[in-house]
């Protein structure tokens, strides 16, 4: 299982929003470039960069600042956050970007979520944000009346390879995954024709939380905030899920 750092960027700085809330931002550096080598050199083998202006906005609103993170890292880096159309795509991935997650678009605009799919592949991963169990959009602001289990299921049906799942009321709030809502949506995707692996995030604070995930089948965790304030020790971390 990957453990995969985040880095979160507002206003060109590095933050995390707790619970997806504009204004409960911590901010932990203001060179975003330099917490990716930080990660980097502890051991990370991937990077999950966010654009939360973008997210909240429609469109990207950091993309220098990504494109300094994606200049600075050696390994693969996956991008996300207002990424609604063809054009942010491709520029990100010849930015250097590795895979770009869309969200919102999953929801509203499927057309173009197909399209983006048709053109690149493996390379698009999509993000199911949810909150008690319902997917969220627009950078968390706006809930839709969808559950999370029954977009995977379309998504799959598309031809979607790869989700990013995140719990919006653990999302840096240290107080673990949920595990159930975890297993629910793995139990739920198990038997589809089109296998869609599940990267997870929001809530992780101990290796333990970790080793959990892994021994429920996940592809990969999102790290944020515990890497940050020290909860998780990247490098440990990293070393303990190693087969």
């Amino acid at each position: 299982m990957e453990v995969i750092p985040a880095i979160d960027i507002r206003g060109g700085r590095c933050v995390r929003l707790e619970q997806g809330d504009y204004d409960r931002e911590t901010v932990f550096h203001d060179d975003p470039a330099k917490v990716a080598r930080r990660w980097q050199e502890a051991g990370a083998k991937r990077l999950h960069v966010v654009d939360l202006d973008g997210a909240r906005e429609g469109g990207p609103r950091n993309e220098g600042v990504i494109r300094a993170i994606l200049g600075a890292a050696s390994v693969p880096v996956q991008v996300g956050g207002g990424v609604r159309d063809i054009a942010a795509v491709q520029r990100y991935l010849e930015a250097g970007a590795d895979r770009v997650i869309m969200g919102t678009a999953a929801v509203k605009d499927q057309t173009t979520l197909m399209n983006a799919i048709v053109l690149f592949r493996e390379r698009i991963v999509v993000g199911v944000d949810a909150r008690d169990g319902v997917v969220a959009t627009e950078g968390w602001l706006d809930t839709s009346a969808i559950a999370a289990t029954d977009l995977v299921k379309q998504l799959s049906e598309m031809g979607v390879a790869r989700i990013v799942y995140t719990d919006i009321l653990r999302d840096a709030t240290l107080t673990g995954p949920n595990f159930e809502a975890i297993a629910q949506l793995l139990e739920a995707i198990s038997g589809l024709p089109s296998p869609v692996s599940v990267i997870v995030a929001g809530g992780l604070s101990s290796i333990d939380d970790l080793g959990r995930l892994l021994a429920l089948g996940v592809e990969g965790a999102v790290v944020g905030k515990a890497i940050y304030t020290g909860d998780i020790d990247l490098t440990a971390a990293i070393a303990a899920l190693k087969p």
